[in-house]
């Protein structure tokens, strides 16, 4: 069995046909959907091409999860991450949950401090609830342009997730994103490049969290997730098999390319269930 813990409906052109049809092709059985709010304001209209929407809801909007969840719920898990910083997030949260029996809590890609007191209040309903939390979180790089923002930077960097982590010891996160797996080497190099190259250096504070907070979970998905592993191969399958109990395989993309690096490192077949499944029913159980 494959789960894919990260991905989007309608993301970059793939309607509900297309979708299922690339999960047959890499024989994924079922997808977590994952909304994504991020205000107009807030987001880099350069990627507008790879949106379906940009209303009031941000570019992924739970409506287009519900709509591929109602049509195939065979096929996926339905998830919705409100954006805390709106008053009636948590009505919103619980009433998604309660309508439509949404799992998860995600995914959380935001202009704003990730401990701040709104998303503090919203990760412990989460936990009430036993939603798992998906954050993406980037630091600032100059992009080049001047309008309508200088950079694009999402959670206000490691430290603020490892407040939010430490003050919602009941809720489960899912770290994600280069600003995220950057920290898997100490190198420093998390707010100069995006997607750091080189040996993994020790002191990284992915390695710390995971091991100091029994609720921290992290996904391989997107770029930053195969670059992390791919850019030191030797360092790669010792941490997947310390960690082995809280990695979920993940796309947010269309490609193969996680399950290519997967299996470049002979991993376990017992370790590799854990990644492609065994870890993401452990946090959303299949009805």
């Amino acid at each position: 069995m494959i789960i894919d813990a990260h991905n989007h409906p309608n993301w970059k052109g793939h309607n509900l046909e297309r979708f299922i049809e690339n999960m047959d092709k890499f024989n994924i059985d079922k997808t977590w959907l994952l909304s994504r709010e991020t205000p107009s304001d807030e987001s880099d209209p350069r990627s507008l091409y790879v949106y379906p929407d940009f209303g009031e809801d941000g570019p992924l909007s739970f409506r287009n999860c519900l709509s591929f969840y109602e049509r195939r719920p065979d096929r996926f898990v339905l998830g919705y991450a409100p954006d805390p910083r709106r008053p009636d997030a948590i009505d919103r949260l619980h009433s998604a949950i309660n309508l439509y029996g949404v799992r998860i809590c995600g995914e959380i890609k935001l202009r704003m401090m990730y401990d701040n007191p709104d998303a503090i209040r919203m990760y412990r309903f989460c936990g009430e609830k036993g939603l798992p939390v998906t954050v993406h979180i980037d630091y600032e790089f100059d992009t080049g342009s001047k309008y309508p923002r200088p950079n694009w930077w999402y959670g206000g960097g490691i430290d603020a997730f490892e407040r939010a982590v430490k003050k919602c010891p009941d809720t489960y996160f899912i770290g994600h994103a280069p600003g995220f797996w950057a920290h898997i080497s100490g190198d420093d190099q998390f707010d100069k490049v995006p997607y750091p190259k080189g040996k993994v250096e020790p002191g990284g504070d992915v390695v710390r969290m995971l091991r100091q907070y029994p609720n921290l979970y992290c996904d391989i998905s997107a770029g930053s997730g195969c670059n992390a592993f791919e850019r030191d191969p030797e360092f790669a399958k010792p941490f997947i098999l310390e960690f082995q109990d809280r990695i979920l395989y993940g796309r947010d993309n269309f490609n193969n390319q996680h399950q290519d690096m997967l299996s470049k490192l002979d991993l376990p077949e017992d370790v590799l269930d854990k990644i492609y499944y065994k870890n993401a029913l452990k946090l959303v159980p299949l009805d």
